[in-house]
């Protein structure tokens, strides 16, 4: 039987949460469940988190999260990372958004991909707003680099996490990629995947 716990780290953007499952066995490394990024305060952001894992408390993270979250603070820092590797649970997740978020992982630091292109890589080219709609409900944000899928022509398209299409573009300025912003972002965004 699975349950997830979950923490709070600070990083340059302000205090992200992630959580992970545990289980009853011996499982040398907890699947990573979710990953919150930054909302308007550390408290909303525990909130959040807290919630959407069902723990009632922030827990001290085993050393393979631990790991994850060394590597999440120099990504954030400008040192990017390659989080392919970290193994991620997606139970309940339906079958295209997984096929969504495995194209999304494939994508390198510095470079995207339009959501046009995902869906073509997925065989259903003409489901670029389905795929839209996937990674606005990405649960494991950054781990699963979301942000690198951007509408055509280098538009960023949605981002669902705080502060919307800015923090999409701070991600990927942090990676060495650009999308072009309007003029006219909301930067107090706060909608919802």
């Amino acid at each position: 039987m699975k349950h997830s716990a979950y923490c709070l780290f600070a990083t340059p953007l302000g205090s992200c949460g992630i959580a992970w499952a545990e289980s009853d066995g011996a499982q040398a490394s907890p699947a990573i469940t979710l990953f919150q990024l930054p909302e308007a305060t550390p408290r909303m952001t525990e909130a959040r988190i807290a919630r959407c894992a069902g723990a009632s408390a922030a827990t001290e993270p085993p050393p393979h999260v631990a790991a994850v979250i060394t590597r999440v603070c120099k990504h954030l820092q400008g040192e990017a990372q390659d989080f392919l590797d970290i193994s991620v649970d997606l139970e309940g997740v339906a079958p295209f958004a997984r096929q969504v978020y495995e194209a999304a992982r494939d994508i390198p630091a510095g470079q995207t991909k339009t959501y046009g292109e995902i869906a073509k890589i997925l065989g259903q080219p003409g489901a670029a707003q389905a795929v839209g709609q996937a990674l606005g409900s990405n649960p494991i944000a950054l781990i699963i680099p979301c942000h690198r899928v951007v509408a055509a022509g280098g538009r960023p398209g949605g981002f669902s996490a705080y502060g919307g299409r800015t923090t999409k573009a701070a991600l990927l300025a942090l990676e060495g990629a650009t999308a072009q912003l309007p003029l006219n972002i909301n930067s107090d965004c706060t909608c919802r995947g």
